[in-house]
């Protein structure tokens, strides 16, 4: 299965990494480098992570550390569209541009 990072992801995974590096440079690029891989391992199962039904009907998300993993998966391919802090409030806003669809509420 291909993974995708968007750009906003990628980004993230900088912003991480700078945040870090603040006080621990070495475990920036280290604690980077096990986002990517968590990012790689739910190619092998993309469909056993939780839905988030609430922010969209095609977005799930896991967990690695105090990070959220929020993506989208076909069968051919799993998008990572955000990395965002747990203690974040996350809404559809944090989500707007990118491939995945707000849930409908009416």
């Amino acid at each position: 299965m291909q993974l995708l990072i968007t750009p906003l992801a990628a980004f993230d995974l900088e912003e991480i990494a700078d945040y870090i590096a603040q006080d621990n440079p070495a475990r920036a690029g280290s604690f980077v480098a096990e986002l990517r891989a968590h990012c790689e391992k739910i190619c092998l199962n993309p469909a056993g992570y939780r839905r988030r039904s609430e922010l969209s009907d095609d977005l799930r998300s896991c967990a690695h550390g105090n990070y959220v993993i929020f993506f989208a998966s076909t069968t051919e391919q799993v998008t990572i569209i955000r990395i965002l802090h747990g203690a974040r409030d996350v809404s559809v806003k944090d989500l707007d541009g990118l491939s995945v669809k707000p849930r409908n509420l009416e």
